[in-house]
């Protein structure tokens, strides 16, 4: 819950500094005809505009689960990174058809010395929600966040991209404008590839290794646990769930509980993200035993 509004409130401060950036760079827009500035300012405010679905992602993931869904919400952080996806791909495609058009029909530029200004505001602008954004994701571990705010910071580059094309104007190089434009089309697109395999691996429960072997180290060191033939993580949203597999030797119920309280706890340590891990155990002697989580933790 605690990592669910501090999602929240990382949205709604990245949304207003993007949506002041969006304004102040239109303004610009309108008073220069800069394309290269229009097709930035289209994409600031989609980048704007993709806060409200995952807003929306962090107030269901808080409820509670249901007869249907079992599992909670948490998935719908995944279903609000498609919808990012499919913004930021209109964006492109918008910004690359304006500049194409200014290709074709050139118009002349005015108050470059603003458009220059207003790339650097976007600059600052999405700089400012990318590190923003990229904390707040790693801590609750919300991989549609560290994606927003890593489109952020490329988003940055590209409105320094715009300088760039202003200065090209200046020194008597008109195209620069909407080529810029295109560039920045261009690298929408690439980093929309990025995105969609983080977004994609979650939707197919891919896991980090590094986190797996953090949750195998965590097991394997608990007194009592002899092995862990299998162990299996997935992400839910922001939030970690699993189950595994303990071999321990053959003793009385009271002590493999015993065994089992200590493994769930060196879990909580090793993931904070930990919701539910279900664990099983099986000695030399028994098949094995299905075990729920006996003090799941939730951070």
């Amino acid at each position: 819950m605690e990592a669910s509004k501090e999602g929240v409130r990382a949205l709604k401060i990245s949304l207003v500094i993007l949506l002041v950036t969006t304004v102040l760079q239109f303004v610009v827009v309108v008073i220069s005809g800069s394309v290269a500035l229009l097709a930035d300012t289209i994409h600031n405010f989609s980048d704007a505009l993709t806060a409200v679905p995952l807003w929306i992602a962090f107030i269901l993931g808080r409820r509670a689960a249901t007869r249907r869904y079992t599992y909670g919400f948490g998935r719908a952080e995944d279903l609000a990174g498609l919808f990012i996806v499919v913004v930021i791909a209109a964006s492109a495609i918008v910004a690359a058809w304006q500049s194409v058009d200014r290709l074709i029909n050139p118009q002349p530029l005015s108050n470059l010395w603003w458009v220059l200004a207003a790339g650097v505001i976007g600059f600052l602008g999405n700089e400012i929600v990318a590190i923003y954004r990229i904390r707040v994701g790693r801590k609750i571990g919300s991989a549609a966040l560290v994606a927003d705010g890593v489109h952020a910071r490329t988003d940055g580059f590209t409105s320094l991209a715009v300088v760039v094309g202003a200065i090209g104007v200046m020194l008597g190089f008109p195209l620069a404008d909407p080529i810029v434009g295109l560039v920045i089309s261009a690298a929408i697109i690439v980093l929309l590839w990025g995105t969609v395999r983080s977004i994609g691996r979650r939707l197919m429960d891919g896991i980090e290794p590094e986190l797996v072997d953090k949750a195998r180290a965590a097991l394997e060191n608990t007194s009592g646990v002899i092995d862990v033939p299998r162990l299996q993580l997935r992400w839910v949203g922001h939030r970690l769930q699993g189950t595994a597999t303990l071999v321990v030797a053959d003793r009385p119920l009271s002590e493999v509980e015993t065994i089992l309280h200590e493994a769930d706890h060196q879990l909580g340590h090793a993931l904070p993200n930990l919701d539910d891990m279900v664990l099983r155990t099986t000695t030399a002697n028994t098949d094995a035993i299905s075990h729920p989580h006996p003090h799941p933790h939730d951070h």
